[in-house]
């Protein structure tokens, strides 16, 4: 396959993030079609002229048949089962997800046997809402698309992938699963459940406090509006890299609260919760340009460049 063709997708999962995928890889000119478990869900999508199935076995061998990048777009409890099906009728497929946690995925894709042609994403993208009526063709458009750099990742099977991204809209950040999963757990994770206890603590004030609340009770809750198990789904499977970033927060939450206690005075906090904030708004990302997947050491490299603020916008 040269630069200039483009796969097969085949997206398994049409909610928030598969949706969006099916539709972004429809409008970039890809022959693609999907599978969901939810028959209004695949309905839905058949109302908006795509073809999603409910039956995932003609679906993946379509798949086979086409030479498909299959992208599983499953919450993490039904990742097994999909798996499972994915050995049966595609193993020889190139194989993405993108599930918000990467180390428990790329375990179980190894424990199937599946890992060869296995590339780890997470789109870095999404809304409150979940469903294929909250999902878009421009969710990914200048969004970060974290994409696996884990040793044995075949060259060929991720440049297909990082193809997809790229026409996506999106720009590619290289990690290890590892890695991705402590920094997710910090900007993504544990903002789930800050907003959650915002969301208690401040109806707890009672129908005055909600009826008094405005910009930053509703921006600190926003994402309190997931549904639970979808939430759950997410930041559950990542809990030890999760642990570590509550017991983070909770220790400046309390000595901000120690300090307002002591002097009536939050401390260092505001000072510090100001300046990183002015550096997340400040942070230059860099392209990566002289890095091409099957190089020698090109897995450690591009992992090094992403530690780096260092994105792919572009492939050769």
């Amino acid at each position: 396959m040269t630069a200039l063709q483009k796969s097969a997708v085949c997206v398994l999962g049409t909610g928030l993030i598969g949706g969006s995928v099916l539709r972004a890889a429809a409008t970039a000119g890809y022959r693609s079609w999907g599978y969901n478990r939810s028959a209004a869900g695949a309905e839905a999508a058949r109302a908006d002229g795509f073809d999603v199935g409910t039956d995932i076995r003609p679906v993946l061998r379509r798949a086979a048949d086409e030479d498909a990048v299959v992208v599983v777009g499953v919450p993490m409890p039904a990742l097994d089962a999909v798996l499972s099906d994915i050995g049966l009728l595609a193993p020889e497929c190139v194989l993405t997800d993108v599930i918000s946690v990467k180390t428990p995925v790329l375990a179980t894709v190894r424990k199937h046997e599946l890992g060869a042609r296995f590339v780890g994403g997470h789109p870095m993208a999404g809304t409150a809402e979940s469903g294929w009526a909250a999902s878009g063709a421009d969710l990914f458009t200048g969004a970060v698309w974290a994409l696996g750099v884990d040793p044995g990742t075949h060259a060929e099977s991720w440049e297909r992938v990082a193809r997809l991204a790229l026409d996506s809209g999106a720009v590619i950040a290289p990690v290890i699963a590892e890695e991705h999963d402590r920094a997710v757990a910090r900007i993504s994770h544990l903002p789930h459940v800050l907003a959650e206890a915002l969301a208690v603590a401040g109806a707890a004030g009672g129908d005055l406090a909600l009826g008094l609340a405005a910009g930053s009770f509703r921006d600190g809750t926003r994402v309190a509006g997931t549904a639970p198990e979808l939430v759950r789904a997410i930041c559950e499977p990542n809990a030890t890299a999760l642990l570590d970033a509550l017991d983070d927060a909770l220790r400046l939450l309390g000595d901000a609260r120690d300090t307002l206690a002591t002097d009536g005075t939050l401390g260092a906090l505001i000072d510090a919760g100001y300046s990183e904030r002015n550096r997340y708004d400040t942070l230059e990302r860099w392209d990566i340009t002289d890095i091409r997947p099957g190089d020698h050491d090109w897995h450690e490299r591009l992992r090094a460049a992403g530690q780096r603020g260092g994105v792919i916008r572009q492939l050769n």
